[in-house]
């Protein structure tokens, strides 16, 4: 009996161990999370209507326009986030065009993103009914009146399941940056792991992630439980 209550009592130390081990560095990758979070904000405001315009000019009757950004939306979905990473920071500099770290992070992301986006964009124009188009022009509306006031809205609805799907993507991929030697998420995870040879801040960054992912999907099914009253 004495065995069995020194085996619970060690167990008790260790937990309390880990815990308090765990609190204290909580902080530490809290500034790392800060960095991820602001890098995929700031990645999503400049990527959504990129994408967005891209969308619009892939669909564009100038048929040079439209090769071109289907020539750049293949460049950037075929080829990995990291080379382009690696292009703008290293490959730039030999032409003069230098960028900090976490600006080559946003301008890689921005741009490989947008190329996701815009196709996402593009199937959920091509996915509202031709009827709708001919509707606007009998009303006298113009094009661009066309997509802002009657394709648009629409194409909200259609596109909530894809966009939701590259979003969580992209919290994920920000742990790419540790290639640039930027203190986020992981990369304090990790230097953290081999200071105190301890699995525990990797399991921690495994959490913020999957908050901020919760986050994200609850998000989406309330925008698509919203968008879905109208199909009533």
């Amino acid at each position: 009996m004495d065995y069995l209550l020194q085996i619970i009592q060690q167990i008790w130390v260790s937990i309390q161990l880990s815990v308090n081990y765990c609190i204290d560095i909580s902080p530490q990758l809290w500034v790392g999370a800060k960095l991820t979070l602001g890098l995929f904000i700031i990645t999503l405001l400049l990527s959504i209507p990129f994408g967005l315009l891209l969308a619009l000019m892939r669909l564009s009757k100038f048929k040079i326009l439209s090769y071109l950004v289907n020539a750049y939306i293949w460049l950037m979905r075929g080829t990995p986030l990291m080379l382009q990473i690696f292009f703008i920071y290293f490959a730039l500099p030999m032409l003069g065009i230098r960028f900090d770290s976490f600006s080559t992070a946003v301008i890689a992301f921005s741009l490989n993103y947008a190329a996701y986006f815009a196709e996402i964009f593009r199937a959920g124009i091509q996915g509202v009914n031709k009827g709708q188009y001919e509707a606007a022009k009998t009303l006298g509306m113009s094009y661009s009146q066309t997509m802002w006031r009657v394709v648009l809205p629409q194409m909200v609805k259609k596109i909530l399941p894809p966009l939701s799907n590259e979003t969580i993507t992209l919290v994920k991929d920000t742990s790419l940056v540790y290639v640039l030697a930027l203190q986020d998420l992981m990369r304090i995870a990790y230097q953290l792991v081999k200071r105190d040879f301890d699995l525990s801040p990797f399991f921690i960054a495994g959490i913020f992630y999957l908050f901020m992912t919760l986050i994200l999907t609850l998000l989406y099914q309330k925008l698509e439980k919203y968008y879905a009253r109208y199909d009533d």
